[in-house]
């Protein structure tokens, strides 16, 4: 897995990729480390939150991206569709509302052009206004997408243009669940974000076509990891996930934390596959969570609270040259891993078999 974002000029053309999963630079995808990435960018906007941290800043937006670099992560993950005219832009729900005379309408994103996108919310323009931004919540209430520090709306070129290098790009390219597309327009769409794509991130439709269709950037499997029940059943567990990745030469698989702590075995056998593994979801907002991660071999985490969590990483997952007497005499150091808090093995195994009960999943 690569650390560095890359210009757009950069990425070359549908047919010129290499045959195996590589970079430019010639490096193969590997996770060096356990890695820490920003939830579309510097954390998702969560409207009726008491906690104001989740109301800091426009999620998927170029100052998030920008915030996000200013600690120590590795990626930063946001949400990539197609307008009706080609163009990819950063936008996770699948409609954007807003409200005229009173009354609230809502838009697929995929149906509205570049333009018509663009409209809503701040304006880069000076003294021009943009259509009110509402938001629906998960309780289905409609609330003003209010933040303490907004920004306009952003194409996935803006955010390769406009976002500080030191970033790798997590990009989750969004269907809608409730859709069944045809072949024909997934790769249609694919072609359209591949002209500007870094690292891939896709639900189980477009998996194996993304693969078929390149071989430059690594592609990891998006899954609930049997949270929630679909009818695609590749979709339903971490070893159907596990399945697709082996069947169709993915790298890796991206899953809500809590189907690991259903199903903590699994992990086992997803790394002794040499599948990298990368989690999501609110308790990644826990640092201890996070180190429980850490222990159980999973190599990276995407949080909310970037600065929070990375700090705690920084702290519980240190090095440090140690030098005895012995290495006194001889000039020799030893490297010690600290890590706090140290858990034996027959602890890790009581604290993963209680863990599904504490948090009730």
């Amino acid at each position: 897995m690569a650390l560095k974002a890359v210009h757009v000029s950069d990425i070359p053309a549908l047919d010129t990729v290499p045959k195996s999963p590589c970079f430019s630079n010639g490096v193969e995808l590997k996770v060096p480390k356990f890695i820490v990435i920003g939830h579309r960018g510097h954390g998702m906007n969560a409207l009726q939150s008491i906690d104001r941290r989740m109301r800091a800043i426009k999620e998927n937006s170029i100052m998030s991206f920008n915030d996000a670099a200013n600690f120590p992560i590795d990626f930063i993950e946001f949400d990539v569709q197609v307008t009706n005219d080609d163009c990819p832009v950063i936008f996770h729900d699948d409609f954007i509302l807003s409200q005229q005379n009173g009354v609230v309408f809502e838009k697929r994103i995929t149906e509205l052009s570049l333009s018509e996108f663009l409209a809503y919310g701040p304006q880069r323009e000076v003294g021009k206004d943009g259509k009110v931004l509402l938001r629906k919540t998960k309780d289905r209430k409609i609330v003003q997408w209010e933040v303490e520090q907004d920004d306009p709306l952003c194409t996935l070129e803006e955010a390769f243009l406009n976002v500080e290098s030191s970033l790798g790009f997590n990009i989750e390219l969004k269907f809608d669940d409730h859709i069944v597309y045809d072949l024909d327009y997934l790769a249609h769409v694919l072609k359209a974000i591949l002209k500007n794509i870094y690292l891939l991130n896709f639900p189980a439709n477009a998996a194996s076509l993304v693969q078929k269709l390149q071989s430059t950037y690594p592609v990891f499997f998006l899954t609930n990891g049997g949270c929630e029940i679909f009818e695609d059943e590749r979709r339903n567990s971490l070893e159907e996930a596990l399945k697709v990745c082996l069947e169709n030469g993915l790298q890796g698989i991206v899953s809500d934390i809590k189907g690991e702590f259903r199903n903590p075995r699994v992990v086992t056998k997803i790394k002794e596959s040499e599948i990298s593994l990368l989690t999501y979801g609110s308790l990644n907002n826990v640092p201890e969570v996070v180190y429980m991660q850490h222990l159980m071999g999973i190599d990276g985490v995407i949080v909310d609270l970037v600065q929070e969590i990375t700090e705690a990483v920084a702290n519980l997952i240190t090095s440090a040259m140690v030098v005895d007497e012995e290495g006194l005499t001889k000039g020799v150091g030893k490297l010690q891993l600290h890590s706090k808090p140290k858990f034996s093995h027959l602890e890790l195994s009581f604290l993963l078999r209680l863990i599904p009960q504490l948090i009730q999943i």
